[in-house]
């Protein structure tokens, strides 16, 4: 399999990489967290004007009708500047099921707010005591019209968000619905969590809905939502093995750069190794799920490696970094917060290795 990117999807990469160097400096993010801020507006717009927002939205909506990868590059970016804007909640919680699955009246009415970056949508998955695939949120219908109660946890830029792609179990199954943020019946409530970027807690009371199409529309946000996240773990990670090896060659002990120490080149070493295999297995992932191709165990595995072999990256670059890793000042302890944001949501390692089992025990019978 040939990971190698084409020259379109460099140029992506390249473009991203570019906005937010400019834009998400670490001394700017710095001033912009005690300043108590939660998004980054100008990498925001930026972005958007970039048409990166609307990367994977149809032409015809306009976006740039790309697809699912050029989305993940984009969140690349992101994780390896750490940079706080909605991308993962507006495109790929928001977006990319609205696209997809949505009816031609919602994706007119939405999906070009949302290219221009003007619009931020996302998705409530969460809950607590249940698993993302069997939501306790219940869809009753009312002749032609659909209500939903029920609390949703940890929703990704929910204060923020103006529309919600709702998870909710109907008399047929677990469904997707679409609700207005504003709409008479929803309250959210402010949820802190690991990367510090805050989420919501969206209670729901009878919360008039529109229904989007598909039977699998759940597993199939789940399974990107998935991915995504590790795609942006990719630059969590990569970004804190070039701190760390920048520490460690600069560093000096005994008159000697620690780097030369074999215990500190041995773990910088296994960091090295995790963060490839979490790269490896997340292009593996995104590439089947671009292609719409049967992605359940690779996703699954690219979870277990961002989340187990992702914290032992962000452990090493802490420990080699010594005590300046926690300095609030210096930009390591994002990586490792951003990490661990990431080893939590949507499951896991052992989740995700459960998942493997089954799957396994599924083919073999």
């Amino acid at each position: 399999m040939d990971f190698d990117l084409d020259e379109g999807q460099q140029a992506v990469r390249d473009l991203a990489a570019q906005i937010l160097d400019g834009t998400v400096a670490p001394e700017r993010l710095r001033a912009f967290e005690i300043a108590g801020e939660h998004v980054d507006r100008v990498a925001w717009k930026a972005l958007a004007d970039a048409n990166l927002v609307g990367i994977a939205i149809p032409e015809e909506h306009g976006g740039s009708g790309l697809g699912f990868l050029e989305a993940c590059l984009v969140l690349e970016q992101i994780g390896r500047h750490t940079a706080p804007v909605p991308y993962y909640a507006s495109v790929v919680l928001g977006a990319l099921p609205l696209a997809r699955f949505g009816t031609d009246a919602q994706r007119q009415r939405l999906l070009p707010a949302v290219a221009r970056g003007e619009l931020i949508l996302t998705a409530a998955l969460l809950e607590a005591g249940a698993p993302p695939d069997s939501p306790s949120t219940s869809a009753q219908r009312d002749g032609d019209a659909w209500f939903l109660t029920g609390t949703k946890d940890f929703v990704a830029s929910g204060l923020d968000a103006d529309h919600l792609i709702v998870s909710a179990t109907t008399d047929e199954g677990p469904a997707l619905f679409l609700i207005e943020a504003a709409a008479p019946g929803v309250a959210r409530e402010r949820q802190l969590v690991t990367n510090q970027i805050p989420e919501a807690r969206v209670v729901l009371d009878r919360v008039p809905a529109e229904p989007l199409a598909g039977d699998e529309a759940l597993r199939w946000t789940i399974q990107r939502a998935t991915a995504a996240l590790c795609a942006t773990a990719i630059g969590v990670l990569d970004e804190a093995v070039r701190l760390t090896a920048t520490y460690t060659t600069t560093r000096q002990q005994f008159a000697k750069p620690i780097s030369s120490f074999q215990a500190v080149t041995q773990r910088a070493a296994d960091a090295y190794i995790d963060a490839e295999a979490v790269r490896l297995t997340t292009w593996q992932a995104v590439w089947r799920l671009a292609g719409e191709l049967p992605s359940e165990a690779e996703v699954a595995t690219a979870k277990f490696w961002a989340a187990d072999g992702g914290q032992r990256v962000a452990a090493a670059a802490q420990h080699l970094h010594g005590g300046i890793g926690v300095d609030r000042d210096y930009p390591l302890h994002r990586h490792f917060l951003w990490a661990k944001w990431i080893q939590l949501n949507l499951g896991g390692a052992n989740q995700q290795l459960r998942q493997i089992g089954r799957l396994i025990a599924a083919t073999a019978g």
